[in-house]
């Protein structure tokens, strides 16, 4: 049984308009800091201009600065629309070639499509490394840089991927390296980037690039995600930002699931069902209230599973009880970027989080919350005896219709780890 209840609205007007505000704010720096030959050339236009007195000898020289400064602009200008027009970008909607093999290091990986959502790169001994293995953090000291290759199709790139879209150049977390099985503790390596390098990076994989002049096509999935024996990087390896993407499952006390309904804003799963609370990693994850760093991946991850679930539903964080890590993935559409999946505990029933709402600027992305009925053991037991996530009897169909890919997973690696757990096991 699947209950809704719906955001209160109101008074959001000026906050919606300022988010958008800020949104084109960043666009705009982020284009004027690759673009800024133009930039100066334009504001030789607009000093020229300023400049002319009512002198002979100052309008003279105001008119030639003016002139040079318009036919630099020009110059410029036309420049810039030759170098963007000579290329034709596409979306691919292929899905993504699971010819390619998974990264050596990966142990019994596999790929899962899910039609009409994407492809994920599993591995149930990684699921298990991550839920057991203790693994420390250190964050490297010089975040993110694009790459040369990267920072010249990145004006090209990012104008596409903010059409008709509110996105935020702010600050988030890639991975460095990957959660491996082994005996003892492990160092996973982080580094601090911004959205905008992960949509000019990992989300160029969902493109495919056409010179047109010359006719040679760049696949993006094949030339930034495949090593040189053709099988897919790890995350050490790799040259994109890698922005860990963290979500979980909310359990209230009364066994229901806490569902979000994602708004037509949302650039990942748009008008898709999502996991209590989905994201990306932030660097004031890594930090304790006592300003003091969180020394483990599970406890970091964890913690921004946890902001998310919040910011999205409106939960208080004192309802929250404990978020452990379930499994992990990789999301191969966008540039294999890493997922984490989680569980969380709360402390209140489902009656009594009603007319909760998504707070600051989640709130143009999340539509309403949910409650949702699911049976794990059931769903658990099904998976174990072989059978695929999608067909599981136990899975409910609205999970099966609308439901995200991230939440699908979510859900199958909660189910996979429930058996392994329960004093049967």
């Amino acid at each position: 049984m699947i209950k809704f209840w719906q955001p209160n609205v109101g008074g959001a007007g000026v906050r919606k308009l300022t988010r958008r505000a800020r949104s084109k704010a960043d666009y705009v720096w982020f284009m004027a800091v690759r673009e800024w030959p133009v930039m100066v050339s334009a504001l030789g236009v607009v000093l020229g201009a300023m400049t002319v007195l009512p002198s002979a000898v100052g309008i003279v020289l105001s008119l030639i600065a003016l002139a040079l400064g318009t036919i630099s602009f020009i110059r410029d200008f036309r420049s810039l629309r030759k170098r963007w027009s000579a290329y034709d970008f596409a979306v691919i909607a292929a899905p993504f070639p699971q010819e390619l093999p998974a990264p050596m290091a990966y142990p019994n990986a596999i790929y899962r499509y899910l039609p009409n959502l994407g492809t994920v790169l599993l591995s149930d001994d990684i699921d298990r490394a991550v839920r057991e293995r203790t693994f420390t953090v250190r964050v490297d000291d010089d975040p993110y840089q694009l790459p040369s290759i990267l920072r010249a199709t990145a004006p090209h790139v990012l104008p596409l991927r903010a059409r008709g879209r509110l996105l935020f150049n702010g600050p988030v977390v890639g991975m460095r390296s990957d959660p491996l099985p082994g005996t003892g503790d492990a160092e996973i390596r982080l580094h601090s980037a911004r959205y905008f390098d992960f949509q000019c990076s990992n989300e160029l994989c969902t493109m495919r690039i056409t010179n047109h002049e010359t006719g040679n096509d760049f696949d993006p999935r094949r030339r930034l995600l495949t090593d040189a024996s053709g099988h897919i990087r790890t995350l050490a390896a790799s040259d994109l930002s890698d922005v860990i993407g963290v979500s979980t499952l909310a359990i209230t006390t009364d066994g229901q699931l806490l569902l979000v309904s994602q708004s037509d804003r949302n650039a990942a799963s748009p008008l898709l069902l999502a996991p209590s609370g989905s994201g990306s990693l932030e660097p004031r994850d890594l930090t304790r209230p006592d300003g003091k760093p969180r020394t483990t991946l599970a406890e970091a991850v964890g913690t921004g599973m946890e902001r998310e679930l919040c910011e999205e539903t409106g939960l208080s964080p004192r309802f929250v009880s404990g978020t452990k890590l379930t499994g992990f993935a990789r999301w191969m559409e966008r540039g294999a970027k890493p997922e984490f999946f989680g569980i969380t505990t709360l402390s209140v029933s489902s009656n009594d989080i009603r007319n909760t709402r998504a707070r600051g600027a989640e709130r143009l992305y999340s539509s309403d919350v949910t409650t949702l009925d699911i049976d794990f053991n059931a769903l658990s037991s099904e998976l174990h005896g072989g059978t695929d996530v999608l067909d599981a009897p136990s899975l409910p169909a609205v999970i099966r219709d609308v439901g995200s890919l991230p939440l699908i997973f979510a859900i199958r690696a909660a189910a996979l780890c429930q058996l392994r757990e329960s004093p049967a096991a």
